[in-house]
This record gives C-alpha cells, structure tokens and sequence, in this order.
C-alpha cells in the first residue's frame, strides 16, 4: 500500500530492515537515483533518469533498476516548499509514487521530505572546490543519495 499520501512526510512502516532501499529524486527534467546498501546504513549515488521535454518518466529504465539490484523497498522524495506545503511538483512526486507503486507491486513504496536536497548537494560540489556546470545528472543523483541518507539515518535515530 502506498503509504500517507495525505501527510507530507513518513517513515514507511513495511520496508524490511535489511536489503537495498531505491531513492527517486523527482524533477522535470531529470530523476535523481540512489542506493542504499545491504545494511541501509549508506547511501550512494546511482543515476539520473532523463526526461525528454513533455514525455512521461522513463518508468521501463527506473523498473530496471528495481530489479537489477533486487531492491526491497522505495523512496520518493516530496518537494516541499519551505513553510511545508505541497505544490505542483509535490502532487507530481505524489503521482509518481502512485505510478511505481502500481508496478512494483509488494514492495513498500513511501515517501519523505526532500526540502533542499538539490541545494545541499550543489553546495556540497562546491564546498569541496569542484564545479557543477556540465554535472547536473551527478547532482541529481547526489540529491537523492541526500535524501536517502537522511532516511536511513531517520531510521536508525541518527538523524541530526
């Protein structure tokens, strides 16, 4: 079941606590993609799915990577405003998440808040002397390695 569509941010109650977790970081342009590990202690960057201007979300490539890397659950991040309220983009996480969750069947399919995610993880890029420019795909993916990161950590009460 999909859970809390009606609440901005949850913790999934029926992904199981060992196996790799997918994060889907929702943009109209692009889908930033991260990994957990086995452990769900550490996320990682995996890709960005591309949309082409005015089509749907590459959902065949996203479904590959559910299953290439037998993932047990999914995140999709929500795009809250900063006062925490849903716009346009939230619904279209919010219908995303609905999307996948059709497809995937019994896998656990949630959401959680991904407030500023894309500018933590350009910060981060220049934080540590590099550049972006030519490297949103890797941004995104790291937006939503952030935003998987913070779940786990939310997880195991090491959030800060």
């Amino acid at each position: 079941m999909l859970e809390c569509m009606n609440r901005p941010t949850f913790q999934p109650s029926n992904i199981p606590p060992a196996g790799r977790i997918l994060a889907v970081d929702w943009g109209q342009r692009r889908i930033g993609l991260a990994l957990s590990d086995e452990t769900q202690t550490l996320a990682q960057p995996l890709t960005t799915l591309t949309r082409r201007a005015g089509k749907r979300v590459p959902m065949a490539q996203l479904m590959e990577q559910v299953n290439r890397h037998q993932v047990v659950g999914i995140i999709v991040g929500l795009p809250l405003d900063e006062r925490g309220a849903e716009g346009d983009a939230a619904h279209a996480a919010r219908a995303l998440a609905g999307d996948i969750k059709r497809r995937v069947g019994d896998l656990e399919v949630g959401m959680w808040d991904e407030r500023m995610t894309t500018a933590r993880a350009l910060a981060a890029v220049r934080e540590m002397g590099g550049t972006t420019r030519g490297r949103k795909e890797d941004v995104d993916a790291m937006a939503a390695a952030l935003l998987l990161q913070h779940y786990l950590d939310s997880k195991k009460g090491t959030a800060l």
